[in-house]
């Protein structure tokens, strides 16, 4: 009789202790999901939430659309160069494409970005938020790209799959093709 009342109650710690070590995954899971969430604010003040899935990055509210996430500086001449050829490539597939500018500066003030988005006709949307670099160096880190990375880097996705990345200055063209590729055009 002794021996069945040891074990029972030996049965019932291990169940006891069990339930609880379930509750604190759950309890971590949770808490890893929320450090996969990025919100940015751009120049007008309006937010975009980008969150981690799997290896890749979609930004909500751009389901089924391309989204290139541009990390940039607005001192880096590629930078600038590059610019241009993002506003153009998102006027042209403006339906089908989102590109956001993410700066590696940290306290820029808007007021340079906006300087930045005027002089080099960075028509698209430029971010300025705490969270720039925090999910810039997650894109990076996914692309295996080391810790210092070269600017600018632009990273293609749709539907949190990756379709490429770009290092340096980049044609317009090979960004339009994959563009187009993505879209079945």
């Amino acid at each position: 009789m002794f021996k069945k009342s040891i074990l029972t109650l030996s049965l019932i710690s291990t169940l006891l202790f069990q339930g609880c070590s379930e509750d604190k995954t759950k309890k971590d899971a949770n808490s890893m999901i929320a450090t996969s969430e990025y919100v940015l604010t751009d120049l007008n003040n309006k937010q975009y939430v980008v969150k981690k899935v799997d290896q890749g990055f979609i930004l909500d509210g751009a389901e089924d659309k391309i989204v290139i996430f541009d990390i940039f500086a607005t001192w880096c001449p590629p930078c600038r160069g590059a610019a241009q050829h993002l506003s153009s490539l998102q006027e042209k597939y403006k339906d089908d494409l989102i590109i956001i500018g993410i700066t590696i500066e940290e306290d820029i003030a808007n007021e340079k970005l906006v300087e930045f988005s005027t002089t080099y006709n960075a028509n698209y949307t430029l971010v300025n938020s705490d969270q720039n670099r925090r999910l810039s160096n997650a894109i990076v880190k996914e692309l295996e790209l080391g810790e210092r990375y070269p600017i600018p880097t632009l990273a293609m996705y749709k539907d949190a799959k990756l379709i490429n990345h770009y290092v340096g200055a980049t044609e317009e063209e090979f960004i339009d093709s994959d563009i187009r590729n993505t879209l079945g055009k």
